[in-house]
């Protein structure tokens, strides 16, 4: 299904779609042929992008669109659509990417944790709730594919708002690929679980990629490898951490309710040692 869905005359529209992994995925796209729309905020960013996508597609600057979006607000996700429907059509690939981490703390000011879950959590909510609807009435083959993060599947301290956001995405991504699975609807949902990657959400302080971190291009790249796969979990490893690694942080995790340990164990000291043996023994 995949190659009737990634080729020309396809639309995809990509939030987030300016930098990272947004235009690395949203360039993917354009270089299969295919028009792109791309949603974020700024137009200088917007601009540069464009140029990017024009210069990877066949067909030039005429398979792509920008539009200034904040996913935040249900209005300005209503408007993309509709404008999307207008020119093109309709959308065939949803890619709900938009996201901000500006950091949070567990007390921390109330403003802060509503732009996190209003972007990264409603953002993705609004998305498919605005576009999906017509997907499904357009009849074609299609994808949906939400950016979440391991953060949202480990919880680990230190930025509790970004996790509260990333689980709800991973819990709504699952409950919408069970809804689209029972629709009879040639519509699929897929979660993007990044690693580690050097974009203009997580460099901070640094002006050059550090060798552990994947470039956002490996990540869409390996995006588009297990989209041919039917993945619907995209776990991806980075330069750092393979796969083996994750699962087994995974599993632990889940671990700490059926073993009835403390709430995020792997850094509670009293399960250091318990951890380490546990990374360290053979895969099961």
């Amino acid at each position: 299904m995949l190659d009737s869905i990634l080729t020309k005359g396809s639309v995809a529209v990509v939030t987030g779609g300016a930098a990272g992994i947004g235009l690395a995925a949203a360039t993917q796209f354009a270089k299969r042929n295919m028009t792109v729309c791309i949603a974020d905020l700024g137009a200088d960013r917007l601009a540069a992008a464009a140029k990017t996508l024009a210069e990877a597609s066949p067909q030039g600057a005429d398979a792509v669109f920008t539009l200034e979006t904040d996913v935040s607000r249900k209005a300005d996700v209503e408007a993309l659509e509709t404008a999307v429907r207008d020119r093109f059509g309709g959308t065939d690939i949803l890619m709900n990417n938009a996201g901000i981490q500006p950091g949070s703390a567990m007390f921390g000011p109330a403003d802060n944790w509503a732009r996190i879950l209003d972007v990264n959590l409603w953002g993705v909510i609004h998305g498919t709730q605005v576009f999906v609807p017509g997907m499904i009435e357009r009849g074609r083959p299609g994808l949906v594919i939400n950016t979440g993060s391991k953060q949202g599947i480990t919880t680990p301290p230190g930025d509790p708002a970004y996790n509260v956001a990333k689980a709800g995405v991973k819990a709504f991504s699952e409950a919408l690929a069970h809804e689209l699975r029972g629709s009879g609807k040639p519509l699929s949902a897929h979660l993007l679980i990044p690693g580690f990657v050097y974009t203009e959400l997580t460099k901070g302080e640094r002006t050059e990629k550090p060798d552990a971190a994947w470039t956002p291009d490996e990540t869409a790249a390996f995006m588009m490898e297990r989209l041919a796969e039917g993945d619907f979990y995209i776990l991806c490893p980075d330069n750092d951490v393979d796969r083996a690694l994750d699962e087994k942080r995974i599993a632990w995790a889940a671990g700490d309710i059926t073993q009835n340990r403390s709430a995020l164990s792997r850094w509670d000291p009293r399960y250091a040692d318990a951890f380490a043996a546990y990374i360290a023994s053979s895969k099961d």
